[in-house]
């Protein structure tokens, strides 16, 4: 299974913590039982992408190892890193053209947002 992650940063937030931000959040993610994580490739750019700058900074493809658990494990370090870092970022994940987007909603909000969006890709 490959992920599409789209983070649309704070407008007025500079490029240089931007990239700083992309470059822990994959770090994070590395971490996790993923079989790759990666910057989008040419002509794969999410849509509303806002020029070459915005789609290299922020957009990020995930492959998904099989195990049964990787794909919660990411939705709750995406969870986890917007909110150390959420300022007005969003993050938007789409999978096989389903999208959801993180980004201000009350935690109770996100929270049942996430579990139906997890529900709908596991199973479960």
């Amino acid at each position: 299974m490959q992920v599409l992650l789209s983070i649309a940063f704070d407008p007025e937030l500079d490029s240089e913590p931007a990239e700083r931000l992309v470059r822990q959040l994959r770090a994070e993610i590395s971490e996790l039982d993923v079989e790759s994580v990666g910057p989008t490739l040419a002509g794969t750019a999410p849509d509303g992408a806002k020029g070459t700058d915005a789609v290299a900074l922020g957009a990020v493809v995930v492959a998904l190892s099989a195990s049964g658990g990787v794909f919660t494990s990411l939705i709750e370090t995406l969870r986890e890193w917007l909110s150390r870092h959420s300022a007005r970022h969003r993050i938007s994940l789409t999978i096989d053209g389903d999208t959801i987007e993180l980004d201000r909603a009350s935690a109770a909000e996100r929270r049942e947002l996430i579990d139906a969006y997890v529900r709908r890709h596991t199973g479960e």
